[in-house]
């Protein structure tokens, strides 16, 4: 079995259509009975696959999928009586290609398939987002796992870039909230950027053809052994995806926040059948040398169990509290990120603090503050506590008001933890 051939349905719905497209569409028993057979040819467990086969030919001889005339309900029946049997069964018949696509394809949907390397070109090889939050906390945002074999492949750039990006942070938090999977080659690579280079924590695939593994052929030169990693995690995190928790996770190199993945493990490919369908059926299954076993059906279940919305904060404020170890002003940074990211909405009366401070200017708004230094842009400001705020977007920054003996405010002093810095700015007139 060749890893980097596995993909989840999510490559597939966007990969080059079938060459070849029946006539007219076949009756859904000569359908299923296809989809049976491809089923017995390729699935990874024999035993099984003759079970699910047999299951699907009675139902069919019974006339079960009889009246399913139309291909876009056959195939969401079949996809739904084969998932209890694995998450990765999917069924569909893909638009024709060639001339007749026009006329009958995009007929109703308007729609035209795009194959997937043009996909992943145009959605960053699968990096949605690669950032530095407050508190030196670097933040991978990844939508699927894309292939690659060699170093110069896109994606194996795009990875080493968003790596080298968050290399000096003190902990890195990887996002797969909406992660449906991927490539094999693509985990086991991301795998090594945190872990030694001779750890065995890589899963094992059996199939028909014998046994293979997730493992880099070549891992990532600088691995990180030590920082703290945190992977996001929810319903829709599923195959590669669930792959890269899994192993980090028996492997205890990273901490699972949010909620239990989908629970689709064993990886595989498409089957086309005669009648234009598309099988997506499971070639392998993995094995985690740690635990034994894998996430399939059952998911991969956090270790802090969160909403899904509420699993990078949770994460984000996790990493904060574990820099114990940080210099004084990196310390301070993390403690003031973390009361931004925990403050309440605190009730005040904005009148006392509207006016000009200096050459910079601070106004109301319906829940809050700005603060706008002469022509730059405002800071939006939240209240932390009485004469104490915080900009919304930078949260290691501060303004503290300054009031006289008698109670009236008569400045202000803008504070950053990050640098250090700090700035009065008495109020005009």
């Amino acid at each position: 079995m060749k890893l980097t051939a596995l993909a989840v349905a999510l490559f597939l719905a966007a990969s080059p259509a079938l060459t070849h497209q029946a006539e007219a569409p076949a009756a859904p028993r000569v359908v299923v009975g296809q989809v049976a057979a491809a089923i017995r040819q390729a699935y990874f467990d024999p035993a099984k696959a003759e079970v699910i086969a047999t299951a699907l030919e009675a139902e069919a001889a019974q006339g079960r999928y009889d009246a399913l005339t139309d291909p876009r309900d056959l195939e969401t029946a079949l996809t739904a009586r084969l998932e209890p049997y694995d998450q990765h069964f999917s069924v569909s018949k893909p638009a024709p290609s060639g001339p007749a696509l026009a006329a009958s394809a995009t007929a109703s949907s308007g729609l035209v398939p795009v194959p997937f390397p043009v996909v992943a070109a145009r959605q960053g090889q699968g990096f949605r987002a690669v950032q530095i939050l407050p508190g030196n906390v670097g933040l991978i945002e990844m939508r699927f796992f894309a292939d690659f074999e060699g170093a110069d492949d896109p994606a194996r750039k795009q990875v080493d870039a968003a790596l080298q990006l968050i290399s000096t942070t003190n902990a890195v938090i990887i996002d797969l909230r909406n992660n449906g999977g991927g490539s094999p080659a693509m985990v086991g690579y991301l795998v090594s950027a945190f872990v030694g280079p001779d750890a065995d924590v890589y899963n094992r695939f059996h199939s028909r053809e014998g046994e293979s593994r997730e493992a880099p052929a070549q891992p990532y030169a600088a691995p990180r052994v030590d920082v703290p990693v945190y992977v996001l995690i929810s319903g829709r995190t599923g195959s590669a995806a669930e792959a890269f928790a899994y192993t980090l996770q028996a492997a205890r190199r990273a901490v699972i926040v949010g909620e239990t993945s989908g629970g689709a493990a064993n990886p595989g490919g498409p089957v086309f059948t005669p009648s234009g369908y598309r099988v997506f059926v499971s070639t392998g299954s993995p094995t985690n040398p740690l635990t034994g076993g894998n996430w399939e059906k059952v998911g991969v279940r956090p270790d802090m169990a969160v909403p899904a919305e509420d699993a990078l904060d949770t994460a984000w404020k996790a990493a904060l509290a574990g820099q114990t170890n940080a210099t004084a002003s990196a310390a301070t940074e993390a403690a003031w990120v973390s009361e931004a990211l925990d403050a309440s909405p605190v009730p005040f009366d904005p009148a006392p603090y509207l006016g000009a401070f200096g050459g910079s200017t601070v106004r109301a708004t319906q829940d809050g503050l700005t603060w706008r230094n002469e022509r730059r842009p405002a800071w939006r400001l939240r209240p932390l506590s009485p004469d104490l705020f915080f900009d919304i977007d930078e949260p290691y920054r501060r303004i503290r008001f300054l009031r006289d003996g008698e109670g009236r405010v008569t400045g202000l002093e803008v504070l950053d933890s990050q640098t250090g810095s700090s700035r009065l700015l008495r109020r005009a007139g």
